[in-house]
């Protein structure tokens, strides 16, 4: 359809437990905050819609999926699932088609989230905005296994998260 806005578009499917908020327009500021801290920014208003889904679950979910996709049977936080290879997502930006890509899935675990939020004595709400954050960082191909690949990563979730008014969640905070 030509003449359309190009759309970073987020769907969010949420389980109980999530607290009520409009977690459609969070993602969304939450996936734009991040794509536009990278070199990847044309993504948020290039000529496709870009799409990623966002499932809030619960731990138990969480957990299933870690151990069949990661081998690692435990709960996380936040798991990304990438749709594109990180070679590929360049093209993405340069591709004039108006077209739907999808860029991927992230999925939170609510008790997991929970729990980290009360421990940094920080909202739900803000914390799983930086867990969206860091997801779509991973959908575009970052990744924090190494020192620098992590520095690299927690700069752009930082500056991100600034964006949206909310503070460095890596600021060691003494009670």
């Amino acid at each position: 359809m030509k003449g359309r806005p190009p759309v970073l578009d987020v769907a969010v499917q949420r389980e109980a437990g999530w607290p009520e908020l409009d977690w459609e327009a969070l993602a969304g500021k939450a996936a734009v905050a991040a794509v536009t801290q990278t070199p990847f920014g044309e993504l948020a208003s290039g000529p496709a819609t870009i799409e990623i889904a966002v499932r809030l679950t619960g731990d138990d979910e969480v957990r299933q999926l870690n151990a069949q996709y990661r081998q690692k049977d435990k709960s996380t936080n936040v798991l990304s699932f990438p749709m594109i290879a990180p070679d590929l997502i360049e093209s993405l930006t340069q591709n004039s088609d108006d077209g739907e890509v999808l860029l991927g899935d992230i999925v939170l675990a609510q008790g997991v989230c929970a729990a980290e939020a009360a421990d940094k004595k920080v909202s739900v709400e803000n914390h799983a905005t930086h867990l969206i954050v860091h997801g779509v960082l991973h959908l575009l191909g970052y990744d924090h296994l190494g020192d620098a690949e992590a520095d690299a990563m927690e700069a752009m979730e930082v500056a991100a998260l600034q964006t949206l008014g909310i503070p460095d969640p890596y600021l060691v905070r003494e009670d």
